[in-house]
């Protein structure tokens, strides 16, 4: 009987894990409602935002906008669904021109909890970045372990432009839209990956 361990190391270029290169990482020294990456490289097939996030607010969005040189922020360019459960209620929503016209982005998460010592954490996937011939979509899985409470969210999002991104933003409002905004704390760290 032939060892499928051998088969496999004879296969070559099939099994391959993809490749994560590091394009930039930013770590708040001070708060800022927002964090930006500009002048992407449109060298990878992928883009991966990994975020850990602390924050004084206990009800705000979590929103990123793309763009090709400044951000869209026209609200009907964007759209999102979510799956979130809480242990008690867990609940689902989608959600067209950003919810309204003071929404200008995809919503990848929520601070349900006051997060200024434990931290938020998530994964955001933009696939196809690069790409000028189809629109963007995004996938996140994000949560926060609050000490005995919090929450887990799985969340898609499109961006209805064929425009490459080469830049992005992630911001942290106060309610359901972008007019109001909070601070992430000191210690909030950004990371972006490509995907060859």
């Amino acid at each position: 009987m032939p060892i499928l361990g051998i088969i496999a190391s004879a296969i070559s270029g099939n099994l391959s894990a993809p490749s994560y290169d590091s394009i930039a990482t930013t770590t708040l020294g001070t708060t800022a409602s927002s964090i930006t990456f500009s002048s992407i490289p449109a060298t990878y097939t992928h883009l991966q935002l990994r975020i850990s996030f602390l924050c004084s607010n206990n009800d705000g969005w979590q929103w990123m906008q793309a763009g090709n040189s400044s951000l869209d922020t026209t609200a009907t360019n964007y759209s999102s669904h979510y799956l979130r459960a809480n242990g008690t209620s867990p609940s689902a929503d989608y959600a067209t021109g950003g919810i309204n016209a003071n929404a200008r982005g995809y919503r990848w998460g929520y601070a349900n909890t006051s997060s200024a010592t434990s931290p938020y954490v998530a994964v955001i996937d933009i696939l196809d970045y690069a790409n000028t011939n189809k629109y963007k979509t995004f996938r996140s899985l994000n949560g926060q372990d609050a000490n005995g409470s919090g929450e887990v969210f799985l969340t898609s999002g499109l961006w209805m432009s064929t425009a490459a991104i080469n830049t992005i933003q992630i911001s942290n409002s106060t309610g359901n839209n972008q007019t109001s905004y909070a601070n992430y704390n000191t210690y909030t760290s950004a990371a972006l990956y490509g995907i060859k």
